[in-house]
């Protein structure tokens, strides 16, 4: 019999829970057994009682929900918060699930091998269209791409789209979203909403399509390179084109008055595309509003978790921007996981995961505690 525990989040500024209410009867026809800990879905305007009206069980503390449990759902690694150490509570029976990125936070994922069990980082999905149904980053970002549009627009202290008036026009902001991939093309899709002339960029020339189907304006680099790796991800860049992309950005700059970021490198640090001299050259009162900050920032300029006025210019640096809409990034995420779980059934019941399917191959991060695939 599974029993899965769904813990509430203790990581800083976290408002998600790995499992919604939706998904609990789904659960339990394929046999696994849901144990949610008592409050764990407030901070998404989940009660206990809507768990428990559709079978969850409700542990009144961590002790009793990791107890015999074997499979454990979180949002985040587990990890040590003042007197309460999730490792210590989490038995070597259990499988875990959740985002782990094993590269940022070293020291957790040491303890984790320590741990000896099997642990599956959600953030390693493969990206090809069977695995799209249980993509967290995706789901988590297509919110943050839109959670980040409405927060810019807070910021700027002008209106987004044109208007006419008795007392004057007032013409329609110009945003430059940096990144098309999920996040920047629905950073794209809000600001068109919102009423703004939209502009892109992409290291990867294969975006240009998707970019002006969502009504932007696609600008790029001449360069022969496509940009990206087999996996579709965006791939570090040569000198030469650096210089290029410098160049052109600087000259695009002075005319934005909001910029989106949100290009990554997988498995390294955010690519720093931005510098002083180019927010140097952009309008007072505009906004860089960068996505990346978790991982280092696209912008010289950028702290994160912080809001950063340089020049009567400001530079925000988000932290857990996809909490911020935690009620549907929970459901969002909550659907990824029983996707994911689901495709390890036999005549609709899980019993276990199924290890020679490449998406179970391809998350796990360690099995029995030992590195799986050489990842990590």
């Amino acid at each position: 019999m599974i029993k899965l525990a769904v813990p509430k989040e203790i990581i800083d500024f976290e408002r998600r829970v790995a499992l919604t209410p939706d998904c609990i009867k789904p659960l339990l026809k394929m046999g696994i057994n849901v144990f949610v800990e008592k409050g764990a879905g407030e901070l998404s305007s989940y009660s206990d009682k809507d768990y428990s009206s559709l079978g969850a069980k409700i542990c009144s503390n961590s002790t009793e929900l990791y107890r015999n449990s074997n499979l454990v759902v979180k949002v985040n690694r587990p990890t040590i918060k003042g007197k309460i150490n999730e490792f210590s509570k989490i038995n070597e029976k259990s499988d875990i699930i959740a985002l782990i990125y094993p590269d940022k936070f070293k020291k957790e994922y040491q303890m984790l091998k320590k741990k000896k069990n099997n642990v599956f980082a959600m953030e390693l999905m493969p990206r090809i269209s069977r695995a799209q149904s249980m993509d967290v980053l995706s789901s988590q970002s297509n919110l943050s791409g839109y959670k980040a549009v409405v927060d810019a627009a807070s910021f700027y202290n002008k209106a987004f789209p044109l208007m006419m008036t008795s007392a004057g026009t007032i013409p329609p902001a110009k945003v430059l979203v940096i990144g098309a991939g999920v996040a920047g093309l629905q950073a794209i899709a809000t600001a068109k909403r919102l009423g703004a002339v939209v502009f892109a960029f992409d290291v990867r020339s294969a975006t240009k399509e998707q970019v002006e189907s969502l009504g932007g304006n696609f600008i790029s680099v001449a360069d022969d390179d496509g940009g990206e790796t087999s996996g579709g991800y965006a791939k570090e860049m040569t000198k030469n084109y650096k210089a290029k992309q410098a160049k052109l950005l600087e000259e695009t700059l002075s005319k934005i008055d909001v910029v989106i970021s949100t290009a990554l490198i997988p498995g390294k640090p955010a690519p720093q595309i931005l510098t002083k001299k180019m927010v140097d050259k952009m309008k007072s009162g505009s906004v860089i509003y960068d996505l990346a900050s978790e991982f280092g920032g696209n912008c010289e300029l950028t702290k994160h978790g912080e809001n950063v006025e340089y020049k009567s210019k400001f530079i925000i640096g988000p932290s857990n921007l996809a909490s911020t809409v935690s009620q549907d990034a929970s459901r969002l995420f909550s659907k990824n996981i029983l996707n994911f779980l689901n495709n390890s059934t036999e005549n609709g019941k899980f019993n276990d995961f199924n290890w020679d399917d490449e998406l179970v191959a391809g998350t796990c991060l360690l099995k029995n505690g030992k590195q799986n695939n050489l990842k990590g």
